[in-house]
Order: C-alpha cells, then structure tokens, then sequence
C-alpha cells in the first residue's frame, strides 16, 4: 500500500490542489451570494432563486470538494508520514485547514437561515467574512510552499 501511494503521490497532490481550488472557489462566492441575498425580499423569486444558487454551490461543489481536500490531503499526508514530524509547517497549515473547515460549517448554518427566511445577519456582515478564507488561503498555502517553521 505505502508503494502504491508513493508512486501516485504526484496524483494525489495534483488533486488536492484542484480539490482545494474549487472549495476556494466556492468558499470566495457563496458568502458574496448572501451579500445580495439580505437585500432580497423574503419569498420573492429573485430570494428563491438565491437559495437554490447557495443549495446548488454548497452540495454539489464546496462539500464534495471539501471532502476530496481532505482525503488527498491526508492520503499524502499517510504516504509520507515524515513530514509530519519535519516541521511545524504542517501543523499551522492543518489548523487553517480546520479553522476553513469550522467556515464551510458556518456558511452551511447561515444558508439553512436563509432556507427559512430567518437570516440575522447584515450585508456588511457578510461582505466582513467573505475575507476570511483569503487570509486563511494566505496561511495555507505559505505553509504548503515555503514551509516556514
């Protein structure tokens, strides 16, 4: 098994990347999308629509590129268990991988608010922590690249 993951490990980090590009991706837009949402009258069509945008991002982009991040991740991770002892880099680069897991929760929760209507928060809310997983993305992939510690 270790030999098949060392000698696809190219393949795993080629996925990681394209599985953490599209959870960013997601992560970037879907707190844009309830930016334009809030100001959106409850019940209309153009809220409707909104929530079938979010329903669709969130389920059929973000999570399952979410998943797949995590599993290249740690697949890598098991092929070459050293770099986990190697250095601190790891450790920052994977609490800012939990700390964008804890975000992708929150958005989830703040898109059910929206499902029921019952959203409690500001547009400039919103527009506030949507700079949340840039600076996260800063931290991981300075981790990833330069490995600093």
């Amino acid at each position: 098994m270790a030999d098949f993951l060392l000698n696809n490990y190219l393949w795993f980090r080629t996925i990681h990347i394209i599985a953490f590009i599209s959870w960013m991706a997601g992560l970037f837009y879907l707190p844009r999308l309830y930016v334009y949402h809030v100001s959106a009258d409850k019940g209309s069509n153009l809220s409707e629509t909104f929530k079938i945008m979010e329903r669709k991002l969130l389920h059929i982009i973000m999570t399952p590129a979410m998943v797949l991040t995590w599993i290249s991740g740690m697949t890598m991770i098991f092929a070459n268990l050293g770099m986990f002892t190697t250095g601190k880099w790891l450790h920052v680069k994977l609490v800012a991988v939990f700390l964008m897991q804890i975000f992708h929760i929150l958005l989830s929760k703040w898109r059910k608010d929206f499902l029921k209507d019952e959203n409690k928060h500001t547009e400039s809310f919103y527009r506030k922590i949507n700079e949340i997983p840039t600076l996260l993305m800063f931290v991981i992939v300075i981790m990833a690249i330069i490995k600093p510690f």
